[in-house]
């Protein structure tokens, strides 16, 4: 593959915000699970090899089951995960996917039922967090 920049080296105040915002996230109502499963989610959709390989490793360590992971891409066809998990995971797809639809307002009431304004509002910066470091790894070439 093709060596490109290293941001971290070249720019570590751009990469020191980037870590705030991973330090903001540590510090929300969201459980490990629910962060793991939104990076895994957006990752696979992005076709980051490098944050898919990260967050599933974290999230095995934290106790999170290979079935639930091999079945994440196909998560609407199982029953392996709980009606939060679900909205969580329809939010992460809808906003990885903003050019189409973006968050619909049916995905948003449904998140309005299970969750309050604060954690709604740090389950879309945890989206968005991803989704940047899917941009900076792929546009970047961050290998394995």
């Amino acid at each position: 593959m093709e060596r490109r920049i290293d941001i971290q080296q070249l720019e570590p105040n751009a990469y020191k915000a980037m870590f705030a915002l991973e330090n903001y996230l540590q510090n929300t109502q969201l459980s490990k699970t629910h962060l793991e499963l939104i990076k895994i989610r957006s990752s696979q959709i992005n076709g980051c090899a490098f944050c898919i390989n990260m967050h599933t490793s974290n999230a095995l360590k934290q106790g999170e089951t290979a079935q639930r992971i091999f079945l994440l891409n196909a998560w609407k066809e199982t029953e392996l995960f709980t009606e939060e998990e679900k909205v969580i995971l329809t939010i992460t797809e809808e906003i990885t996917l903003i050019s189409q639809n973006g968050l619909s307002d049916d995905t948003y009431r449904q998140a309005e039922k299970l969750f309050d304004g604060n954690q709604i509002a740090q389950i879309i910066m945890a989206v968005v967090t991803i989704n940047a470091w899917n941009r900076i790894a792929i546009s970047t070439k961050k290998s394995i």
